[in-house]
């Protein structure tokens, strides 16, 4: 990671869960991390906790730098292309641009496909996919612009992406991660077409303990009795990428709790 430091990563989703650990892997490796997320107050608290609830599971950040990277806190609701256009200018205007993107920021859903009313499914779409899309091309556009050549995307996704999930009412959810790693591979071949040496990568994780099921209306309690990973795990996966050799695109990840049927 010795690369990255000082440079700038934009976290999308960053107010809680896996996007909260990457933040704090990042900034811990010395980069600038921008967190976005729509509840803007909540993610230097959420940062913080996921550092210290992974230091007492024994899991430190796996690229200590010997100064950390600064941590700014922009509200960005993903679902709203404004939204993300003035947190990319904020981004270029005040530190200089984007040189890595996280695109983390997801909503799950049951949204069945006999009854579910047209507003959910957009909500799905709006963020899972048309949101990673826009902070996609936005930072992609920045980094040409500037001249910046060895960028990196990352796209948080699932193994919702790679099987058919058969839990009733995740059909949505389920093709719009089919549909980011279609994404992923059309970036990959745009950027070669190019003759860029940007970078692309999918992590899809299988379970991880994050408060996201809690607004399912989903027995939590019977969910963590399956096995499951930490927000952490997928943030080591992602510095793992980012920190191969410039001529090494990691391009897809699935990361399972070990037992998971």
């Amino acid at each position: 990671m010795e690369r990255w430091r000082g440079r700038v990563a934009v976290v999308t989703g960053a107010s809680a869960g896996i996007g909260a650990a990457i933040a704090y892997q990042l900034q811990d490796a010395g980069v600038t991390v921008v967190a976005l997320a729509r509840r803007v107050d909540k993610i230097p608290g959420a940062v913080e906790a996921a550092r210290q609830e992974a230091a007492v599971r024994g899991r430190e950040s796996p690229s200590r730098a010997p100064e950390q990277g600064k941590l700014h806190c922009l509200k960005c609701d993903v679902s709203k292309e404004d939204d993300i256009i003035n947190a990319f200018k904020w981004v270029k205007d005040n530190a200089g641009g984007v040189d890595i993107l996280i695109n983390n920021a997801g909503v799950v859903g049951k949204a069945k496909l006999t009854d579910t009313d047209t507003p959910e499914w957009r909500r799905l779409l709006d963020v899972n996919v048309l949101g990673l899309c826009i902070c996609t091309r936005e930072a992609i556009q920045q980094m040409r612009a500037r001249g910046v050549d060895d960028g990196h995307v990352v796209h948080i996704s699932s193994v919702a992406a790679h099987q058919d999930i058969s839990y009733p009412g995740m059909e949505m959810y389920s093709a719009t991660k089919h549909a980011v790693r279609v994404l992923t591979e059309g970036l990959r071949k745009e950027l070669v077409t190019a003759k860029s040496k940007i970078r692309v990568t999918e992590v899809s994780p299988g379970l991880v303990r994050t408060e996201i099921f809690e607004t399912l209306g989903i027995d939590v309690e019977m969910i963590w009795k399956l096995p499951y990973l930490f927000p952490e795990d997928v943030a080591n996966s992602v510095l793992y990428a980012l920190a191969t050799p410039p001529h090494v695109q990691v391009h897809e990840m699935i990361l399972k709790p070990l037992g998971e049927e």
